[in-house]
Parts: C-alpha cells; sequence; structure tokens
C-alpha cells in the first residue's frame, strides 16, 4: 500500500529537485507567488500540452483560442464578476488580519491573535486585480486583469465562429493566466494569486446541454484515469441549489484526494445561454446562431470545462510520490510519473567516464533529443544516479558500459519496477516510445 504524502514533503521535494521555488525568495517571498524550477516549468508545460492535445487534436468539433489578459472593463460588468466576484471579509481590528466571514466564527476568538470580539462587521470584497491603462489614471482608464479565461471565448464566439466555419455543437479551447486577489493563500500551490487555467467552453443548441454536461462530466474524469491518476483518489461532488454560481443551471466538481483532502480540480458546468446574452445585451452586437440546416435562429447554451494548471500540476505531483523500502532495506524515493508528463522521459548514463563510454553516452543521449526530453548524468556511482533520476520520476535509464562497445546494446533500466533489459542501441527510441503508449501505473 502507497504511503501518504503530506504536504511538508511536497514541498521539500519541489525546492529540493527543482519543481518550484518560493517566489522572490531571497527578498523573503511573497505570500501566493511561486516559480517553477527547471523540472517544474517541464512537467507544467508537459501536462498543458496533454490537455491541449486531449481537448483539440484529438477532437473533431473544438477549436483553439488565445485571447487577451486585459479586456474592455465592460466586459467584466456583462459577465457578473464586477457585481458578484466577491467574498464577504471581516477584518480584525487588534492584529488587522483579513478573513472570509464564513472561514471564522464571528464570536470566537480571533484565530490569529486569540482576541475576542474584535471583528468587523462582513463586508465584500471584489477579487479582482484592477489596474490603468494608457498615460492618465482616472476612472475611465480601469481595466482588469482577467479572474478567468472563459469571457475571452465568450467575446470571440461570432469570429470563431465566422472564421473556423465550425457548427453547433462546437467547443473553443484556451489556456491562459488568471488572476484572483485571493486574500488566503494557501496550501503551497493549491491556491495562488496568478495561476493558468484550462478551459473549454461547448457551445450547444438549447435543450441539448444536459446530455453534453453529462458526456463531459464523465470524458474529463477518465482522462485523469489516463493520465495515470489513481481512481480511488478521485470523485464526483454535485453542487446543490445554494451553491451554484450565478451563471450556472447545474455544476460539478471533480475532486481529489490531496494532503489536505478532498478538494476541486476541475469543474463542469451547465452555463445556459447566460454569457452570450448578457455580451448581446451590453455590446448590442448579434451573436446568434443560424443553423445552416433547419434555419432556426438561437443564443447558444453552454456547457464548460475547467480546471487550473497548477493545482493539476499539484496533483499530479502528490499522486506520483512514494517513499518506498526495497527489498534489501534501502529506501528510495521515487515520483511515478506518467511517461507522457515526466519532466526526463530517459536519463543516459555512462558506467564510467573513461574509454570512450561517455562520448559514447553523449552520442546516444544528443539521438535521443529528437524523441523526447532527455537527460545526462555522468557523476557518481550508477545506484546513486538511479536514485537520483526516480526521485525526479524519470521513467526510463540507459547504462552504456563496456558491452555496448562489443554489440552494440545498452541496459535499459525501468523506474517503477528497477527491471533492467538489454536493448539494441538502434532500437531505443521504438522501445520506449513502445513502452510509454503500454504503460499502466504500477
Amino acid at each position: 500500500m502507497k504511503t501518504e504524502v503530506t504536504m511538508d514533503q511536497l514541498v521539500s521535494l519541489c525546492k529540493r529537485r527543482g519543481f518550484v521555488y518560493q517566489s522572490s525568495e531571497i527578498y523573503g517571498g511573497l505570500s501566493g507567488a511561486w516559480d517553477y524550477g527547471p523540472l517544474g516549468v517541464e512537467l507544467k508545460n508537459r501536462i498543458r500540452d496533454c490537455w491541449w492535445k486531449e481537448m483539440t487534436q484529438l477532437q473533431d468539433n473544438i477549436v483553439g483560442l488565445d485571447a487577451a489578459i486585459m479586456m474592455h472593463p465592460k466586459v467584466w460588468e456583462a459577465s457578473g464578476h464586477v457585481d458578484n466576484f466577491s467574498d464577504p471579509m471581516v477584518d480584525c481590528r487588534q492584529c488587522k488580519n483579513r478573513f472570509r466571514a464564513d472561514q471564522v466564527d464571528l464570536a470566537s476568538p480571533c484565530p490569529e491573535c486569540g482576541g475576542k470580539g474584535t471583528f468587523t462587521e462582513p463586508r465584500e470584497f471584489n477579487l479582482m486585480f484592477s489596474t490603468h491603462l494608457g498615460a492618465v489614471k482616472n476612472d475611465s482608464s480601469i481595466v482588469y486583469l482577467r479572474p478567468e479565461t472563459a469571457q475571452g471565448i465568450f467575446v470571440n464566439f461570432k469570429n470563431v465562429m465566422q472564421t473556423s466555419r465550425v457548427k453547433i455543437p462546437f467547443g473553443i479551447a484556451q489556456i491562459g493566466k488568471a488572476f484572483r486577489n485571493e486574500v488566503t493563500t494557501k496550501s503551497f500551490i493549491f491556491r495562488t494569486c496568478e495561476f493558468e487555467q484550462l478551459e473549454m467552453q461547448f457551445f450547444v443548441k438549447p435543450g441539448d446541454e444536459d446530455q453534453w454536461f453529462s458526456y463531459w462530466k464523465e470524458s474529463r474524469n477518465a482522462y485523469y484515469k489516463r493520465l495515470g491518476i489513481r481512481e480511488d483518489f478521485l470523485r464526483y461532488s454535485d453542487h446543490g441549489p445554494d451553491e451554484l454560481a450565478h451563471y450556472a443551471k447545474v455544476a460539478c466538481d471533480i475532486e481529489y484526494r490531496f494532503p489536505i483532502g478532498w478538494q476541486e480540480i476541475e469543474g463542469i458546468h451547465s452555463r445556459t445561454d447566460f454569457d452570450l446574452s448578457r455580451h448581446q445585451e451590453y455590446s448590442g452586437k448579434d451573436l446568434n446562431y443560424l443553423d445552416p440546416d433547419t434555419k432556426e435562429r438561437f443564443v447558444p447554451y453552454v456547457v464548460e470545462t475547467s480546471a487550473g494548471l497548477t493545482r493539476t500540476v499539484l496533483m499530479v505531483l502528490a499522486d506520483a510520490y512514494e517513499e518506498e523500502t526495497l527489498k534489501d532495506g534501502e529506501k528510495r524515493t521515487v515520483m511515478h510519473f506518467h511517461p507522457s508528463v515526466a519532466p526526463v522521459t530517459a536519463a543516459v548514463l555512462p558506467l564510467v567516464k573513461k574509454d570512450g563510454l561517455d562520448e559514447l553516452a553523449s552520442s546516444i543521449e544528443r539521438d535521443l533529443r529528437e524523441h523526447f526530453p532527455t537527460f545526462y548524468d555522468k557523476a557518481g556511482a550508477i545506484g546513486r544516479r538511479y536514485r537520483r533520476m526516480d526521485e525526479i520520476g524519470t521513467p526510463f535509464c540507459i547504462t552504456i558500459d563496456y558491452q555496448t562497445k562489443d554489440d552494440q546494446t545498452v541496459t535499459l533500466r525501468f523506474r517503477d519496477t528497477m527491471e533492467q533489459v538489454r536493448v539494441p542501441v538502434g532500437e531505443l527510441a521504438a522501445r520506449i516510445n513502445e513502452e510509454i503508449r503500454a504503460y499502466a501505473r504500477m
């Protein structure tokens, strides 16, 4: 049975191995902001690319978009964010800390300083970051950093429909930065002020939204299982009537069992025609769809899938982590990343740095770069190098030894089982790609 990982273990590993660093660390850090190191950026980008392939390349009727971060301020009036994107907050008069009103008991002591009866009355706190666009700072120059990527899709609905010649049902997918002035940032990269979203808005005929909601609910859950996430660590959580967002008819979260408990990783929402109708009203532009077959004109309904890329990274890290005791009593930390998202697919390791083995290994590693991310390491005992690769989640290690010079074969080592086989150099890339396609979590 796999030992449960703690958040402290994940934070330690991420710092030690170059996955995630505290932002501005040399100045004491910035709360709620994190930097992705050499391995972290590779992991994040490969997860991002898997999502993009799943949602565009492998679909018949979904196209991509990359909308601007700053948009006309009326976009956020139409979407309801100016009026509704807020949390009721209270301040402690004694220590000046701010809390969400639903996270404290107003009759109890302050959780920070212990003061009693010190909370202010709840007041709404808008979560959007605002700035000014242009040389003059006044009310007319205010713009917002987008709190979600979805609105960039809605305001481009007509453009995409006309230029891509898509027909309903169809979707628009987008990956991009979003910003929320979270008062409480916590749990490492789980909740941050700056993050990346993976969103797809699927436009359907009114009346068809329920079947598409069910379809995307099942489809997205199946995707995480194909990504190697443990099935018993995933579950659905349907929103009750009092939990629905102002735009939603029905909604469901896919949750993962993080070290901090069950938490949302992706939301599936049936948004009705709220968004397009509101933008049609506020912009004065016609956002109706004309069915080319029936000649029926209507405002499409929308089913949304929305996930956080950084939160997905945390899930993949937590799900992969294992501290294992081997048969000989030795302990190893191993990250069981699915090979499709591992920061390094294959490490090439010469047994020794002499007799031409390092030059031969370098040549093999350069050839393999054309196929997948590789790493070359010639420093230290071979067993120690294996352990380093296990800890960063490298699925395959390739050892070049003296036999390689004789018969052009290498040792291919598998991370999860530590099994080793001899493979001809010329067949290495094909064999590893075959293993990736057939990969199943141990």
